[in-house]
């Protein structure tokens, strides 16, 4: 006998029952003022749970945002907080899940992509999901981080202020920095909250969160480093800048701090700041995958982001899970001239919606995924000429935080 486990949007009353839920499958207690403190962030609305009987056995969220992608910013679903009980694994929940998600983004005309943080690199392959970005864990021994001599350092000044006093001027550089970075997306009231939330389970040993400000000389914020100390060690968890000189004055200010041998921060895979020491190898760095992104809708992800190169290709796309998007698809764009239409011409490549969702964000490149049998070129060329029109200026790099929590 086939066994359904019904899906529906939860009521705002089962919140604490499904929140549960999350935190058993992922090994945690439930505590006050640990998932208790995402409620005013989650929207009951975007989250469902499967159902046996009047249990709850399975769950997932979507926040709404909005993403910086090359040339543009689009509204974002991401996918947060999906889990199904350790009892009721392997009977499909999970497919059923992830594949009404796409459905009510699709036919409600939602959000044209969907993205998340992984838990496990080999879950969210099958459902289209690709990796779009990665993040570079850099470790660094402090004695031998000096910068560079001859660092332009600009003439401002660095100012360690209370939170209440850095929030506003975090909040102006953020929304400035974020906007021409690939991968960044939006902070409303709500996700700043939780961004700067430092109970001390999220201190985990270390201080309370500290916040450098950098300042020019006539009073304008042009940067800010969110850390905390833990024992001898400096533990960078944001740093945002909109000048070249504050970031390099705020990663002389980290790397100055007494009482610190080591340093850590997760940052983009090319960060500048490797490049700001007299030795390289003074900043270790273990790259792991970041975001991975899905293609809701093809033709209107395509035709949101825009492209290095002018480009008239046609992508022959297959997509099991989500058969709206499968078959041939014609993208021509030429700056802000984007089309992506149904097509009968000859294919130029041929590939799944996972390939389409690792390249979106400019980082993963085609040639890279043809290089590993991803890719099937159908016209000779065509993957050179498509991987650059997707590459972007720089590496895409999500500033995890709260913007899509991973439990």
């Amino acid at each position: 006998m086939t066994v359904t486990y019904p899906l529906r949007t939860i009521r705002a009353d089962e919140l604490d029952t499904w929140a549960r839920m999350i935190t058993t499958t992922y090994g945690q207690d439930w505590y006050e003022g640990g998932l208790r403190n995402a409620a005013s962030s989650i929207e009951p609305g975007r989250t469902i749970a499967a159902y046996d009987g009047a249990e709850i056995v399975g769950g997932a969220s979507i926040y709404g945002r909005v993403m910086t992608i090359p040339g543009a910013a689009v509204p974002v679903a991401g996918i947060t907080l999906v889990a199904v009980l350790p009892t009721h694994r392997r009977r499909g929940i999970l497919t059923a899940m992830m594949r009404k998600q796409l459905t009510d983004l699709h036919e409600s005309g939602g959000e044209p992509i969907a993205a998340l943080n992984a838990a496990e690199a080999t879950i969210y392959g099958r459902f289209g999901y690709g990796i779009a970005s990665h993040v570079a864990e850099i470790q660094g021994e402090k004695k031998s981080m000096a910068l560079r001599p001859g660092i332009d350092l600009g003439d401002g000044t660095i100012r360690l202020l209370r939170r209440e006093e850095a929030r506003p001027l975090l909040e102006k550089v953020y929304d400035t920095a974020r906007l021409r970075a690939v991968g960044w997306v939006d902070r409303t009231e709500k996700f700043w909250q939780a961004r700067l939330a430092d109970g001390e389970r999220a201190r985990d040993g270390g201080t309370e969160l500290r916040f450098a400000v950098h300042l020019e000389n006539g009073g304008e914020v042009t940067g800010y480093a969110l850390y905390r100390s833990k024992p001898r060690l400096v533990q960078v968890i944001e740093v945002a800048a909109t000048t070249r000189q504050s970031y390099a004055a705020l990663w002389r200010y980290l790397i100055d701090l007494d009482a610190h041998a080591g340093l850590t921060y997760d940052g983009a895979i090319d960060e500048p700041l490797r490049h700001l020491l007299a030795d390289p190898r003074a900043a270790r760095t273990t790259v792991i995958d970041n975001l991975w992104v899905r293609l809701v809708d093809v033709d209107r992800a395509l035709m949101a982001r825009r492209y290095s190169v002018p480009l008239d290709l046609v992508l022959e796309v297959q997509d099991p899970f989500c058969p709206w998007n499968a078959g041939r698809h014609r993208l021509l764009a030429d700056g802000d001239s984007v089309t992506c239409e149904r097509t009968r011409a000859r294919p130029d490549l041929r590939l799944t919606s996972a390939e389409l969702g690792a390249a979106y964000l400019g980082g993963t490149t085609l040639t890279s995924l043809a290089a590993a049998g991803r890719v099937e070129e159908l016209r000779p060329g065509a993957v050179a000429t498509a991987s650059l029109a997707f590459r972007g200026e720089r590496e895409p790099f999500h500033p995890s935080g709260w913007a899509f929590p991973a439990f």
